[in-house]
């Protein structure tokens, strides 16, 4: 299996394809080994290749024609590849975007400490520097290559990590990657916790009156067989139907439903 992931800066997209590289053997390309690599072939340094990449955009190219190559060339191979971009490049492949909130992605951030490269000094620095950087990558690749990497019906799976450990998340990773490889046409997922429902007035006595639906939906990873039609207002969903099964949910502590967000 080929697995492309991409993601929000700050969704830990990193992270989830490290734990599956090692949890379940599969060969790791980011797109920092595939320059590596490339390097190595043009008898370069990463620094000499990384500096001509800032004066001469032929060899963002070169890194894409990598990437495909590399995936052509192992098709007998596990791997997982964690770039921006991978997911338009590698030619048959399971399409992975990780989501987050701005807020939690920020937090992440500033709890990481990433050196002198990345330093905030709030957490509000944080998520207008994170949504400016990412507002300059769309332009940059919509520019390079006329690509939008936000269109998330460009990916099989959309999975949000805001409330969800990257461990699970791997997991679904793995099992949606084997029922795509098994079903070539399976159509398009969208995962995001119940936590990111707004949902007023939630009580006991909701908790009691949903008390058959919670105890049904106990230890469920995350619901498949159900849709939750949605809208989203200020970075939350609000549930068009099905409210009582997403409370349900919540007070379950069901990691993941699958939603449809209307226009």
């Amino acid at each position: 299996m080929h697995i492309t992931i991409t993601g929000n800066l700050g969704s830990g997209k990193s992270t989830i394809a490290r734990i599956i590289s090692e949890k379940y053997n599969f060969e790791i390309y980011s797109t920092g080994k595939v320059q590596r690599e490339l390097a190595k072939q043009m008898n370069l340094s990463t620094l000499e290749l990384n500096q001509l990449m800032m004066s001469d955009r032929k060899y963002d190219k070169m890194i894409d024609d990598a990437t495909a190559r590399i995936s052509r060339e192992n098709k007998d191979k596990n791997i997982i590849f964690d770039s921006r971009l991978a997911w338009h490049f590698v030619e048959y492949s399971f399409k992975v975007f990780v989501s987050v909130s701005l807020d939690v992605a920020a937090e992440r951030i500033m709890k990481d400490q990433r050196g002198t490269v990345e330093k905030y000094s709030s957490v509000e620095e944080a998520k207008a520097l994170l949504a400016e950087r990412a507002k300059t990558e769309m332009i940059r690749y919509k520019d390079i290559y006329n690509l939008n990497y936000m269109d998330f019906s460009n990916y099989n799976l959309v999975i949000d990590s805001t409330f969800c450990d990257p461990y699970k998340i791997a997991d679904i990773i793995m099992e949606e990657a084997k029922d795509f490889y098994a079903n070539p046409d399976k159509t398009f997922i969208r995962l995001v916790s119940p936590k990111r429902f707004e949902l007023e007035g939630l009580s006991g006595e909701d908790k009691s009156r949903l008390d058959d639906m919670i105890k049904d939906l106990k230890n469920t990873t995350y619901v498949k067989d159900r849709i939750i039609k949605v809208r989203q207002q200020d970075g939350k969903y609000i549930a068009a139907e099905d409210i009582d099964f997403v409370k349900a949910a919540l007070f379950a502590e069901v990691c993941f439903l699958q939603i449809e967000v209307l226009d």
